[in-house]
């Protein structure tokens, strides 16, 4: 029998969820891999919608359950992602090479595996062999581009190999009237705004790396292509909201104003968030991370208020992205809870329940049928949803908010709650001392 809707806590949607991702799992050559859809045969390894966007969501189950079957599948996938390294032409953070050498070291620093971390120094060791004297390739951009290696070379404490990554940042930067921008990739016209493929993805890098390397040059260009995108706000002193591009780029999937991660205020938090560390002493940056929060809050996401407005359940441009903030709210300024509750019960109406799990569809409200398959990994699917209900159910019960291997483009939340008195040795146990 299938339903719609699942019980509304976020721990038990993430034990039916995890059930139907493990049951997703493909055996390859005693390893195994996630396909995008149950109905797919191809598998892929990357960090966005493949295999190494699964194994952080298994480390924190396991940590969180105490079940070994999430580490052993962590275990299995983390051989069929090293099996790929060496074949994987791309070498971008969710696209390619450098987000398996994080996912990969982030399965060596929690199961203490020495094969996943061998893997990952040979995934670094390709970055490296890969660097042409500028980059990787033409594109400025978090997701695919130059900016997002340097933050998984940071992730996996290479600073050198970070600061090539962002050494050609100052003389691609174009002044406009606030500060600076970039082009996405050599070639195109509109810029980009956000942290996905814009400005803000960029800033985020080269403030990461400017902090990491003691390097006031890159954060004072962080600095100028944040003042650009705030130059750009159009929602007023209370609000911060801008547009997708400008030029706005003409695509009929592509609205001027987004909410998620990936376009909008709940992404721009994060590079603010990241801001308001590297830069304690300037009050803006927090104010920054208060008017995101604002515009995300009085948005009306959830609800999908008209055909497109909200239509993803998923981290990169979803709910699920959104929970992430609203637990980093509740983490650091108390304020986040009713509406990560808001979101969770809104993802547990949206869920589908059978005998296989519990799963997600998207929805493309211009196709019929307008829902989508359900996906497995982290930017649409299952694994980046349960990754946040965990971390929500963590919070709830006073443990550690921290995620068993970070994302390299989500600050960790600056003050952490103390280990639930109940239960300190079952944390400490999880979570090493």
């Amino acid at each position: 029998m299938m339903t719609t809707g699942a019980p509304d806590d976020a721990e038990s949607l993430a034990v039916g969820a995890l059930e139907w991702l493990m049951k997703a799992a493909r055996d390859i050559d005693g390893g195994a891999a996630w396909p995008n859809t149950v109905a797919d045969d191809q598998v892929t390894p990357h960090l966005y919608n493949g295999s190494s966007g699964v194994l952080p969501t298994l480390l924190d189950a396991w940590r969180y359950f105490a079940d070994d079957r999430y580490a052993d599948m962590a275990l299995r996938g983390a051989r069929s992602v090293a099996d790929a390294v060496d074949n994987w032409e791309d070498s971008g953070l969710y696209s390619g090479v450098a987000g398996m050498a994080v996912a990969l070291r982030g399965v060596h620093c929690v199961l203490g595996d020495s094969a996943a971390g061998t893997a990952a120094d040979r995934a670094l060791d390709i970055l490296r062999s890969r660097y042409d004297g500028a980059g990787w390739n033409n594109w400025f951009e978090l997701i695919l581009g130059n900016a997002g290696i340097a933050l998984a070379a940071l992730e996996c404490g290479d600073l050198g190999l970070a600061q090539l990554a962002v050494d050609r940042y100052a003389l691609a930067a174009e002044p406009t009237t606030a500060g600076v921008q970039w082009k996405i990739e050599a070639d195109t016209v509109p810029r980009m705004h956000h942290m996905s493929h814009g400005t803000l993805g960029i800033v985020y890098a080269l403030a990461a790396v400017g902090r990491a390397a003691d390097r006031p040059d890159l954060i004072d260009l962080a600095v100028a292509g944040a003042a650009d995108v705030v130059s750009r706000n159009e929602a007023g002193p209370d609000g911060f909201l801008v547009g997708h591009s400008d030029p706005q780029q003409q695509h009929e999937t592509i609205a001027r104003h987004n909410y998620g991660w990936c376009h909008g205020p709940t992404g721009d938090a994060q590079a603010f968030r990241l801001l308001t560390h590297v830069l304690p002493d300037d009050p803006a940056w927090p104010a920054l991370v208060d008017r995101c929060w604002h515009t995300v809050v009085n948005s009306g996401i959830p609800r999908r208020l008209r055909p497109g407005f909200w239509d993803n359940n998923g981290r990169c441009c979803g709910t699920a992205g959104v929970l992430a903030l609203a637990c980093d709210r509740q983490v650091e300024r108390g304020d986040g809870r009713d509406f990560a509750d808001l979101l969770v019960a809104d993802l547990a109406a949206r869920a589908t329940t059978d005998a296989d799990g519990t799963r997600w569809s998207n929805v493309e409200h211009r196709a019929t049928p307008s829902d989508l398959a359900p996906t497995t990994g982290w930017a649409m699917g299952n694994a980046g949803i349960i990754r946040e209900l965990l971390r929500h159910a963590r919070i709830t019960a006073d443990r550690d908010p921290r995620y068993a291997v970070p994302f390299p483009d989500h600050p960790p939340t600056s003050t952490f709650r103390t280990l639930s008195a109940a239960r300190p040795a079952e944390d400490e146990r999880r979570w090493g001392g």
